[in-house]
């Protein structure tokens, strides 16, 4: 069959295991499992030699690990012991005519599975191993080569063509140097905190069925299937774990999960499904300042990249942002990497107000290049016509920042035009989505971001309230000034609105008062209708379902 050019087992020119497994034209897996472990239906033996963790972890894996943070626990200690041992891990392979020995001890619980080139290598090296003689006469046989001694072996009888279907690794291991018919002999080598997940990788190689359901166990089998490299069964394992209640410690172990592990697509499904109880959970992240503030950089990657942020702007993203990095990162330099790489791709900074943009170009914790970009694309984006924001947002909600994509923002974004000369003047302009309108019935409010205009504080607020005779309801607009205390602020101002046909703003109403802090003015039927005629289908002040509202402002001489 070779030379006709395809290979029905080689991942290379065959689709295996193909990752649809949800596919209306794809039946179930066969079940196999009749055939596990039985020599009548095997064509070779497999040797699995187990030998001792460390002692702490040998102790804890005795215990077990009954919950998600036991599991985590030792994923870290593991960690730690592979930094300890990087270098000394030389493969330990010995091979005879009947037998290949093949240690799967992970090497580095972050970069060993998924290289292609290392597997290839590893196997092509059996070649070289001693003599089955040399083997057998060695005094060293039930030690590994970091000294861990062979606590027990397990054989087992397998199928060959069944295993390197579902793994590519098997597909290899049996595809090179073992060709010859007296060849059947095939030893792994692994840690006893492996050999459980092991049996039950194999047998889910043959039945697609997994006997285990705990998040734990689960996760074990996972993180063989990505050494082995068993994507059904990372699936598999992946869908159960999603379908487990998912708790702020889960979602947070499922995002620290080695990176090969992460970067499998099988396992988006679990990480995004991870993603999103985190941004939903925290929300709020006034609510829960204090859990966020504590969350790894995975946590509050998740928390950041969502939509549905419930925060007055993006000016208090950005803030929250700063806050939790100077907490985790005191040196500047890493600041500015986590800020400038990794966290700054979800501040929404075109939807920030020109004064914060002001102070992202002067704060040190970014880098100054990276600054000087989004400023400006942010102010690029601002100076653009509400239809090309709004393709630009088209456009951009498809990557992982979204930055051109609106926040449900408590305080709506506004667009400002300031002038100086012959008086002080500015013009603010404020969008308002049709269910953002309908929201506020029958008591609601809405207000927008902060603007300035000669030093002080201003915003709009836009209301469904009763008219002044108490007959019906309608829409209102008001001006009010931030600044508390005894300042004094005389003020002309008027309010206009796009109308149809024209689509031309038209003025709704003018006036002029001197504010003193905290005190708003305004209008409460801007529009001289009652609130079902504002939001009837055939209203004239909604465009492309946007209502657009323009104030000016001008300092009294």
């Amino acid at each position: 069959m070779r030379d006709s050019g395809l290979d029905l087992f080689d991942p290379r020119t065959a689709v295996m295991d193909s990752d649809d497994s949800s596919s209306p034209s794809r039946g179930p897996d066969p079940d196999f499992g009749f055939a596990f472990n039985d020599s009548n239906f095997s064509d070779r033996v497999l040797r699995i030699e187990i030998v001792s963790d460390s002692s702490s972890e040998a102790r804890a894996e005795s215990e077990g690990c009954q919950t998600l943070a036991d599991w985590a626990a030792r994923k870290t200690k593991r960690r730690r012991g592979d930094v300890s041992k990087k270098g000394n891990d030389a493969l330990d392979i010995t091979n005879c005519p009947e037998e290949q020995i093949l240690d799967c001890q992970e090497p580095d619980g972050e970069d060993s599975v998924g290289d292609e080139n290392h597997d290839e290598e590893e196997i092509a090296m059996i070649e070289d191993s001693p003599s089955g003689d040399e083997a057998a006469n060695s005094d060293d046989s039930n030690w590994s080569e970091d000294g861990s001694r062979v606590m027990r072996v397990k054989t087992l009888h397998i199928s060959s063509p069944i295993l390197a279907a579902k793994s590519p690794f098997f597909y290899k291991l049996f595809s090179n140097g073992m060709m010859e018919s007296e060849q059947r002999h095939v030893t792994l080598r692994i840690t006893a905190s492996e050999e459980a997940a092991l049996m039950e990788l194999l047998n889910f190689m043959y039945s697609s069925t997994l006997s285990t359901n705990t998040a734990p166990a689960l996760l074990d089998v996972l993180m063989a299937a990505d050494k082995f490299e068993v994507a059904s069964c990372m699936r598999h394992c992946s869908r159960l774990l999603r379908n487990l209640p998912m708790t702020p410690e889960s979602a947070l172990l499922y995002l620290d999960l080695p990176s090969s592990v992460l970067m499998a697509d099988a396992v988006q499904p679990l990480t995004d499904a991870a993603k999103q109880f985190l941004a939903a959970r925290y929300k709020d992240i006034s609510k829960y300042q204090d859990e966020v503030m504590i969350l790894p950089l995975a946590g509050i990657e998740a928390v950041l990249s969502s939509d549905d942020l419930q925060v007055a702007s993006e000016d208090a993203v950005y803030d929250f942002a700063l806050k939790w990095t100077r907490t985790h990162y005191q040196k500047l330099e890493e600041r500015r990497e986590i800020l400038c790489t990794r966290l700054g791709r979800y501040i929404r900074f075109p939807y920030m107000t020109s004064r914060k943009l002001r102070k992202v170009l002067t704060c040190n914790d970014f880098d100054h290049e990276f600054a000087s970009k989004v400023v400006l694309d942010a102010l690029f984006f601002k100076a653009e016509a509400p239809h090309r924001q709004r393709t630009h947002a088209i456009e951009e909600s498809t990557s992982s920042s979204r930055r051109f994509v609106e926040r449900a923002y408590k305080y709506r974004p506004v667009k400002v035009v300031e002038f100086e000369l012959p008086r002080q003047q500015c013009v603010v302009y404020l969008d308002l989505k049709r269910d953002e309108c309908a929201n506020l019935f029958p008591s609601g409010r809405v207000y927008s971001q902060a603007f300035h205009l000669g030093g002080q504080g201003f915003f709009l607020s836009a209301h469904c309230n009763m008219d002044q005779q108490s007959s019906f309801h309608c829409f209102g607009l008001f001006l009010g000034m931030q600044e508390k205390g005894s300042v004094t602020f005389a003020v002309d101002y008027e309010f206009s609105a796009r109308s149809k046909p024209t689509e031309e703003y038209i003025s709704k109403y003018k006036g002029n008062y001197t504010f003193t802090g905290g005190k708003a003015v305004g209008y409460r039927n801007l529009f001289s209708v009652p609130w079902t005629s504002f939001m009837a289908d055939d209203s004239l002040y909604f465009i492309n379902g946007i209502l657009h509202l323009r104030a000016e402002l001008t300092i009294k001489r």
